[in-house]
């Protein structure tokens, strides 16, 4: 009998510990985390791709020769963006762990455990920084976005071709890298639809992919933005909440004050009286 009520209570605090547990997750930054590292993940990984396959179109339909090192062609730039990427995909790795952290420690049951850190003068200073660190984010990943939709836009130009082929056919189409600022106005480097490497460029998977990796590298940069919007609220309610602990902070201790002035005034009366009275 003793044992099964032992049981009993036993199980009943780790039931209590895991609630309690549960609910000092700040579920809000979790989601927001869980939303930035998805959308970091896909626009770097599907946008590294992408520009590889890029690099084997030009070299294999348009015939562009890599220049010499100290030269800045389409390839360098390639190569840059790609070492851009490698930095966005650690550094947001790291931004999000901070936020999370910050999230946890805003979150009332750890507040609980581990102090008021939040509604101190640093734990404020720390706020404001998030928010504007991260405001600034947003507004770089709306750059990243509208950036990431020129190659989907020429890459979609580039497919509907291929898919109406039929419809081209009598009318003499041209693809000119000139256009797109790839190649030097002296350069001429040009697919036209009725060529050989148009038809083989349409045919050959590399172009197919090259533009379904660009779309998912806009979707990629398009969720990272939603994640720094729904950061921007959780920091934001943070703040508020942090306002109003601060406040109700001063008016404790001004409270709890005037009661030990209060009593101190009550002892020394006291004191006095019982003096006159001996």
């Amino acid at each position: 009998m003793e044992e099964n009520m032992e049981e009993g209570q036993n199980s009943k605090g780790c039931f209590e510990c895991c609630v309690k547990c549960l609910g000092g997750l700040p579920y809000a930054s979790l989601f927001a985390t869980i939303l930035l590292y998805a959308g970091v993940a896909l626009f770097c990984g599907c946008g590294h791709e992408a520009l590889s396959g890029t690099v084997t179109i030009l070299q294999n339909y348009f015939e562009v020769v890599r220049a010499p090192v100290e030269t800045l062609d389409v390839f360098t730039m390639i190569d840059i963006f790609k070492y851009v990427i490698y930095g966005v995909a650690s550094a947001f790795f790291v931004y999000g762990i901070l936020l999370m952290v910050e999230g946890f420690f805003t979150t009332g049951a750890i507040r609980d455990l581990y102090g008021d850190f939040k509604i101190t003068a640093c734990g404020r200073c720390v706020s404001a920084w998030f928010i504007m660190l991260t405001y600034i984010f947003f507004l770089a990943w709306l750059g990243v976005t509208a950036f990431t939709s020129l190659p989907v836009f020429m890459y979609f130009n580039i497919w509907t071709m291929c898919q109406n082929t039929t419809v081209v056919e009598g009318a003499n189409l041209c693809l000119d890298l000139r256009q797109f600022g790839m190649v030097s106005i002296g350069e001429e480097r040009k697919v036209c639809t009725g060529s050989e490497k148009f038809v083989k460029m349409c045919e050959s998977n590399e172009l197919d992919m090259t533009f379904h990796l660009f779309v998912c590298a806009l979707a990629g940069a398009g969720a990272a933005v939603i994640a720094m919007v729904h950061y921007l609220m959780v920091l934001s309610a943070n703040w508020a909440y942090v306002k109003d602990a601060c406040r109700m902070q001063k008016y404790e201790d001004i409270k709890s004050k005037e009661e030990q002035e209060l009593h101190d005034i009550h002892s020394t009366r006291s004191k006095e009286r019982l003096n006159a009275y001996t």
